[in-house]
């Protein structure tokens, strides 16, 4: 096995936005990371994707310490992947680190993402409605796309 790092730009935009779409639809948690004060700190949240995977969208109590750093530093990281736990991973795993900044959204905009999200994750409405909860949205700046172990291909996202 080649244990090389191959990193790429994407040269078909359009099939690894079909690849990333799938891999969202297949998996409805994310690990977010973001900075406390310097120091990364990683929450586990259930994320749904904008259909053009421009933006990702969680939603969270504002009493949180995710929502708290984010305040603070909107520069936040999500890492969604297939793993499965076992040794093919190593080769077959599939991992995303979805880079970009993140804001509360409000008004007319948190009404279309708020709809997205409940399609995604209908058992969250009674928390995701609550006045304590946070709708948050990641504009993704970039895609790090992590496959055959070692097959690194970024997208930027206009």
């Amino acid at each position: 096995m080649d244990f090389s790092l191959r990193e790429t730009i994407a040269t078909d935009p359009g099939a690894l936005r079909e690849t990333l779409r799938a891999l969202f639809l297949a998996q409805p948690l994310a690990v977010l990371s973001t900075s406390d004060e310097g120091q990364p700190y990683c929450s586990l949240v259930a994320f749904a994707s904008t259909d053009d995977v421009g933006s990702l969208v969680f939603a969270t109590s504002r009493s949180t310490r995710k929502f708290t750093n984010l305040a603070r530093d909107p520069r936040v990281a999500l890492l969604i992947d297939n793993r499965s736990n076992e040794e093919a991973d190593f080769h077959d795993a599939t991992a995303v680190t979805a880079t970009g900044r993140a804001g509360e959204v409000s008004g007319g905009e948190r009404d279309a993402l708020l709809k997205l999200y409940l399609a995604r994750h209908p058992r969250l409405e009674e928390f995701a409605r609550s006045p304590e909860c946070a709708l948050v949205e990641v504009r993704v700046s970039f895609y790090t796309v992590v496959s055959q172990f070692q097959q690194v291909t970024t997208l930027e996202i206009a």
